[in-house]
């Protein structure tokens, strides 16, 4: 992929005068936490050209060591009870300042986290992957990337929903509106806004469409730079629910919300030289792809199963692997073949590899940090890429298949050499954890199905 050309979204001048002038009053200060979300605060405008864009604001390390709930929960080294829970100091990256069309008289940044003595926490999601984009520049390689995020559109409030228990809900649609341009148009004033939002907040909308489930939609974003693409990603993710929410409308990114498709998150990656050069494409190779990228795809395939629980980090995410549904049972790579985990596409410079393992819940900074660094392993060690899979790789018996749950994509995880080498023992252990607290919540849950199925019956 070729990169295109981005423009400054609001520079601190273009802040300054607006804060002047009374145009904006608040700069929101966020980062991206375990679970994906923006988190951060809301700062006075004023406040935040005077002070807060120079040396950043405090927040609570404990952000990134809660779970779903900002419950806190034992065994992260970086914040708990015996270090008192203390501050991180969130540090604007002025390159992400945007306006936030859909919030009046609000602007927003990206902030690195770091610890009072300056040096950067190195667990957060964006840390994570900022160091194995540092190691592709040390390389003379640059990371372009584009995520596609699916969600369901519901006609109650989020409120409504949570009072309802998230049962009974109403989708957008009544059945299967896969590129429907009619049944799609009932949501368009809610889509349009999202739209409009995202173009005014910098994002470069490319289009729009219907997806397999009832109420189901993927807009698309033109690619960029990955850390650019994982910042877009969080604000996108983050906008389009708070406009639904304005509409008296929910959505979900969950992986999986019914029995039916999932959400997905397929992840498109290409690399180029520093000097715009395409490094994934060939002439002379087979299929187009160069050496490179056939190494890089064979470390992605190799790493895959080891590193499955950056792709898919909660217990839902792993109802979505179903066969014939679109998302990835085997470790199989393929030519435009939807069955493959990995899916080659594209010609010439626009050559790239599509990862199908992330659903909607995925943590993009992590997901991103994960190709990059399977990729690497396969560039490293030269490794040889075997041929496409060839028709329907659900029905494969001479591949691997991913993790079928949680709890086994932790074990992979934490024996892996590859993870401990490419992140760092600390990253391994504060993610491994999440996924331990999240599987003993979940086990000691009792839900609705045990009732049904025990209740009277058993």
């Amino acid at each position: 992929m070729t990169r295109q050309a981005g423009t400054p979204r609001l520079s601190m001048q273009e802040l300054e005068c607006l804060v002047a002038a009374g145009d904006i009053d608040t700069v929101i200060v966020a980062f991206t936490d375990m679970q994906g979300r923006l988190v951060g605060k809301r700062v006075a405008g004023r406040f935040f050209v005077d002070e807060v864009a120079g040396r950043g604001a405090e927040c609570c390390s404990y952000l990134l060591a809660v779970d779903v709930d900002v419950n806190t929960v034992p065994g992260y080294a970086m914040s708990n009870w015996e270090t008192g829970y203390g501050d991180m100091v969130m540090t604007p990256d002025l390159s992400t300042l945007r306006l936030v069309p859909w919030l009046p008289g609000t602007a927003l940044v990206i902030a690195d986290l770091s610890w009072a003595d300056g040096s950067p926490v190195a667990v957060s999601p964006r840390a994570v992957l900022r160091r194995q984009l540092d190691r592709l520049a040390a390389e003379g390689l640059i990371a372009d990337v584009a995520t596609e995020l699916e969600f369901i559109v519901f006609d109650e409030s989020f409120r409504q929903a949570w009072a309802d228990g998230y049962r009974d809900l109403t989708p957008a649609s009544d059945y299967n509106i896969d590129y429907a341009i009619m049944a799609s148009s009932r949501m368009e004033p809610l889509l349009r806004e999202i739209r409009l939002g995202m173009q005014g907040a910098g994002l470069h909308v490319e289009a729009i469409k219907g997806e397999c489930n009832a109420g189901q939609q993927e807009i698309g974003f033109r690619y960029d730079e990955a850390l650019v693409t994982c910042d877009n990603h969080a604000i996108y993710k983050n906008g389009a629910k708070e406009i639904a929410d304005q509409h008296g409308k929910s959505l979900t990114f969950m992986a999986k919300y019914d029995a039916r498709e999932g959400n997905s998150c397929h992840i498109h990656l290409s690399l180029r030289g520093q000097d715009g050069s395409a490094v994934f494409s060939s002439d002379t190779s087979p299929h187009g792809m160069s050496a490179a990228f056939q190494h890089f795809v064979a470390g992605l395939l190799v790493s895959l199963p080891e590193l499955t629980l950056l792709f898919a980090p909660n217990i839902n995410s792993y109802k979505r692997f179903a066969d014939g549904s679109f998302a990835p049972t085997a470790v199989a790579w393929g030519l435009d073949n939807r069955t493959c985990a990995l899916r080659v596409v594209g010609h010439g410079r626009n050559i790239r590899v599509e990862c199908r393992v992330p659903g909607g819940d995925v943590n993009q900074y992590l997901a991103v940090a994960a190709m990059i660094a399977g990729g690497r392993f396969g560039l490293s060690r030269s490794l040889e890429l075997g041929e496409p899979y060839a028709g329907n790789a659900y029905q494969a018996t001479d591949v691997g298949r991913l993790p079928n749950t949680l709890a086994e994509a932790a074990e992979l995880f934490e024996a892996s050499t590859l993870a401990r080498e490419a992140f760092g023992d600390d990253v391994v252990e504060h993610y491994l954890n999440n996924a331990r607290v999240e599987l003993a919540a979940f086990n000691a849950a009792v839900t609705d199905w045990e009732r049904t199925r025990g209740f009277e019956r058993l």
